[in-house]
């Protein structure tokens, strides 16, 4: 059986304009033309490709970032374990060592486009040996101020890993298929909060000669440089490019990638032209501003999760132990929230949900006085932010018409983004305890601007896709003129293109 039919006429393929003017809105460049029609892909070889996909992709980039939440988030871990004491954090210290983190990370979010520039095993290598030496590294700090200094330098090493990732995911899956798939890879920062309690008990409890937090460092630091060689021979470039795919399997990656971008191998340059344009273009200034009020939330629940629990009137032993339940439930709604949104096609009412369940979870945490019901918040929370952003990342991508915009999107999303650990992480000094109400109402506030925010994009949403259908006719309109096939570069601009909600 052939897998695509008539596949070397591939570019011969006609193509016709419509007589019809384009709104300057809708940036329609790249198919300012009808796209032409390309031969079917066999749908059997189609899904065997996806499942070998998917089997590495979401595996081995979720474990990596799993080990990058670990290396990052294991400092709150750290302090509750002697580094308090031992490097002297008072007088507000400790949240400096948090926030130095994510300067750096917010400084070298352009690295995002790294995974577009370079070949993407090679700069998974490159990236995760540089934070894996660093964070190892912070087992022999011996002041506020060294230590400082490898916060600031493993913010830059992971901000070229994590937010390039779901860009990554966009060269190998299409738009329905994208959720899921960025919900599997985020769901590892879940995941990984779920045994950092108690692998850091685990790790903390003994009597080794060297200080438990040290320790601490040393044993989580090493794992990812360990995973370096594996990621570097295991992790595709691209999906015509991947070694694990049959011939014929390939071909049909090539195809999926024609269908999704007109590329049948991805390149690796810029379309600055695009930059710009993705610049002026409101969208991804709104998805910006609502991973910056989720990022609130998800950068400081982690790291002072912990010490909320302790001060709850837990011994920091069961504190660690009572953080991974939250997390868990977390984790699976993560994947459950960006599977169901991707099989309804309602991205938005899906994020809207999940930040009204982490608001009264907030809330809860911060009004309620039993031990029990506060806990019961921790579970509302976790399972509000943590999915929400599994899903902005990946509505973000939906909603760019190319490869360099989808990228863009990307650095403007965490460059604006990653700005809400600044306040997150600052909202919860040691004057306010036990209680730490203010920060969980600011947390709480921020939970309900990203519904106002998610509502205020959508309805733009629907408002740009009925004029796409006044330019080139409903989808049912276009399907009756269609010639058999499918329309190539169908997630770039152009007759086909429509918003996800």
């Amino acid at each position: 059986m052939a897998t695509i039919e008539g596949h070397n006429d591939i570019e011969e393929a006609p193509a016709s304009t419509p007589e019809v003017e384009k709104p300057k809105d809708v940036q329609l460049e790249h198919d300012a033309e009808l796209a032409p029609i390309t031969p079917g892909i066999d749908l059997v070889i189609e899904k065997r490709v996806v499942r070998k996909l998917d089997r590495r992709l979401p595996v081995i980039t979720g474990f990596m970032f799993l080990l990058s939440y670990l290396d990052r988030s294991n400092i709150g871990n750290a302090q509750i374990a002697g580094m308090k004491k031992d490097l002297g954090l008072n007088g507000g210290k400790y949240p400096w060592l948090l926030t130095i983190f994510y300067i750096s990370y917010t400084l070298f979010e352009f690295q995002a486009l790294m995974w577009k520039v370079l070949r993407p095993h090679q700069w998974a290598a490159f990236i995760m040996f540089a934070w894996g030496v660093i964070a190892t590294c912070q087992s022999a700090a011996q002041s506020w101020s060294g230590m400082m200094v490898l916060r600031f330098l493993l913010g830059a090493a992971e901000a070229g890993f994590g937010p390039g990732v779901p860009y990554l995911l966009s060269f190998f899956y299409s738009r329905r298929e994208l959720g899921l798939r960025c919900g599997i890879f985020l769901s590892a920062a879940p995941l990984a909060a779920t045994f950092a309690g108690a692998l850091a008990y685990g790790i903390t409890s003994g009597h080794p000669r060297i200080a438990n937090w040290r320790l601490l460092f040393l044993v989580e630091g090493l794992p990812s440089v360990a995973f370096v060689p594996f990621a570097y021979f295991l992790l595709p470039d691209s999906p015509g490019q991947a070694k694990f795919l049959t011939e014929e399997e390939r071909e049909v990656a090539k195809a999926r990638s024609l269908r999704r971008s007109g590329e049948e191998i991805a390149s690796h340059k810029i379309d600055w032209k695009d930059i710009g344009q993705t610049l002026l273009d409101p969208k991804p200034w709104f998805t910006a501003f609502m991973y910056f009020s989720c990022n609130v939330s998800y950068s400081s629940l982690p790291v002072f999760l912990p010490t909320i629990l302790e001060d709850m009137g837990f011994t920091a032993v069961n504190a660690q132990g009572l953080e991974a339940p939250p997390f868990f439930l977390s984790f699976l709604v993560t994947i459950f929230s960006t599977w169901v949104a991707d099989r309804i096609q309602q991205r938005g009412l899906v994020i809207a949900l999940l930040s009204t369940v982490g608001a009264v979870g907030y809330v809860i945490i911060a009004a309620a006085e039993p031990v029990g019901v506060r806990y019961f918040g921790v579970f509302l929370a976790a399972s509000g932010v943590f999915p929400a952003i599994g899903n902005i990342l990946s509505w973000v991508l939906n909603n760019q018409g190319s490869d360099t915009r989808r990228g863009m999107a990307m650095v403007m999303l965490n460059l604006i983004g990653q700005c809400g650990p600044f306040l997150g992480t600052n909202s919860f000094p040691s004057s306010d305890s036990p209680r730490y109400a203010r920060g969980l109402w600011i947390c709480a506030a921020f939970m309900f601007f990203n519904l106002f925010l998610c509502l205020g994009l959508r309805t733009l949403l629907v408002f740009e896709n009925k004029k796409l259908d006044r330019m080139y006719g409903t989808k049912k309109e276009r399907q009756a003129k269609q010639k058999s096939g499918f329309v190539t570069a169908e997630e770039n601009y152009g007759e086909d293109f429509r918003y996800m909600l």
